[in-house]
């Protein structure tokens, strides 16, 4: 688990560095004005995911089919460990997914734009380990609702895809995947996802 922790950061941050532009892994505590670069922790947003950091199991729910007008779930159990990289500024979840017959690993890379005041997350999955990345969902926090937007493609035909953030507490918290056909006019949701602290 540790070994893969630190190959999990080591993947992150080199994302990073490619989907950002003049983002470097190696990047000096200095500015180029001679300030430090260490989080500011007045900047409104920056904190969103500080409940996240930690251990937790995660009981997920997802659709059989999705698009299809299933109504048939598949429920496994997962673990989650998240960390925080780059002073705050980006955080990494480290997920297992026990699915029945077909378990898999995935990480969560989450980076924070203190211009934009957004977060963009990419995913990165152990069943397609040569991509290529989605482009990143993007979003926010509002009243304590973490609300991501993205265009992707699904079956071949565009799709807007949301996550929802709720009731987030310091021991527990859930979060929701949904597929919208039509714009965003309709959602349908298919994956859930109730999480626990274990430490």
């Amino acid at each position: 688990m540790k070994i893969y922790r630190r190959t999990a950061t080591v993947m992150a941050l080199l994302i990073l560095s490619l989907a950002i532009p003049g983002l470097s892994t190696g990047q000096s505590d200095q500015d180029s004005g001679g300030g430090t670069t260490q989080i500011d922790s007045a900047t409104p947003g920056v904190h969103d995911f500080d409940f996240l950091v930690g251990q937790w199991r995660v009981h997920h729910r997802t659709l059989k089919e999705r698009l299809a007008n299933s109504h048939e779930w598949i429920e496994f159990e997962g673990i989650l460990v998240n960390q925080p990289l780059m002073g705050g500024y980006s955080n990494v979840d480290d997920t297992v997914f026990e699915k029945p017959g077909a378990p898999f690993r995935g990480v969560a890379l989450r980076s924070f734009d203190s211009k934009t005041q957004q977060w963009s997350i990419w995913w990165l999955d152990s069943r397609t380990p040569l991509g290529p990345v989605d482009p990143p969902m993007r979003g926010g926090f509002r009243d304590g609702v973490g609300t991501f937007y993205a265009d992707e493609t699904f079956n071949g035909k565009p799709v807007r895809t949301r996550f929802l953030w709720t009731k987030i507490t310091p021991t527990s918290c859930h979060w929701e995947q949904a597929y919208s056909p039509d714009g965003g006019k309709t959602w349908e949701t298919n994956w859930v996802q109730d999480i626990v602290r274990v430490r």
